[in-house]
């Protein structure tokens, strides 16, 4: 078993925590920010000042924060983890950041004698809660190895994908096929309910068929029920968003469908959805449309 420190403990990263404790891992947090929850000291976690004192107490350092900025400060702040990491330490960034930063993140906390990890994940707070989670690696096979049963505990498809970097890369990459994803499921049930179908039963006919999918299956039914409470908000599908097309732009690259996608969810913040979950897309479309497939 392992001493763990996790630095962020939101939607995502509370159930992580619980399952790498429910191993019978240790796991040490950082009061830097918020206190720590309840769940986790009742299982027997160890609440400490800073990053710095949870990077000292640690054989592996997880961070699973909103952005990039986040993880910077994290990292490198006044009682950061970088002034607590040393030899035999890994440090484990599973938040969804810049590929780019990433690289410089990695090379400034290998420079210390530690290793570092970038290990964004997908599956949203159902695949966080069940231990399902898609986790895609970056960096050094030998701290892969040794993180291995960590991952194990959190997820089931668990990919090293190459060197540092190339996990967010990976990360980016999913982000773009779930949003073209969501946008093409939102269209097509539009286009069926204007033209007077059940949108319920035109999914119902598509889930057999090659147009099938998971987010067919479970996005579909949120937008004919109008259930968007967040497992993964718009706002934070935007910001993946935005780091896939600022590296295109680095690539010279044209990602005309992604950008597409971008609007209509800026479209869904504009009326008030940045929290929505990210299946909320179809209610810029509708609202562009002037129609909504749910019944009034």
């Amino acid at each position: 078993m392992a001493k763990i420190g996790f630095i962020g403990t939101g939607i995502m990263g509370l159930p992580m925590a619980q399952n790498l404790q429910k191993a019978g891992h240790d796991i040490f947090l950082s009061e830097h920010h918020d206190k720590a929850p309840a769940a986790l000291l009742e299982g027997g976690a160890v609440a400490l000042a800073n990053p710095k004192e949870v990077a000292q107490e640690a054989e592996f350092i997880i961070i699973m924060v909103p952005d990039t900025p986040q993880v910077e400060d994290v990292l490198f702040r006044v009682n950061g983890v970088a002034e607590g990491v040393g030899q035999n330490k890994i440090v484990i960034d599973m938040s969804s950041i810049s590929p780019s930063a990433t690289k410089q993140f990695a090379e400034k906390i290998n420079a210390t004698g530690a290793q570092y990890l970038d290990a964004p994940v997908s599956g949203g707070e159902v695949g966080a809660k069940a231990g399902t989670l898609s986790i895609m690696v970056g960096g050094s096979e030998e701290s892969f190895a040794r993180a291995l049963p960590l991952f194990e505990a959190m997820g089931k498809n668990i990919t090293r994908v190459g060197g540092n970097g190339d996990g967010q890369t990976a990360k980016v990459a999913n982000q773009i096929i779930v949003a073209l994803n969501i946008q093409a499921v939102a269209e097509a049930l539009l286009f069926a309910a204007k033209n007077g179908a059940d949108p319920a039963k035109v999914r119902e006919a598509l889930m057999g068929g090659f147009a099938g999918s998971k987010i067919l299956e479970v996005h579909g039914e949120r937008m004919i029920k109008g259930t968007f409470d967040p497992g993964f908000r718009i706002n934070l599908h935007q910001k993946d968003l935005n780091l896939a097309l600022t590296g295109a732009r680095e690539l010279g690259l044209n990602l005309p469908n992604t950008a597409n996608a971008q609007q209509v969810f800026s479209t869904c913040a504009s009326l008030g959805g940045s929290g929505w979950d990210h299946s909320a897309l179809i209610k810029g479309l509708e609202h562009m449309a002037n129609f909504s497939i749910r019944k009034k």
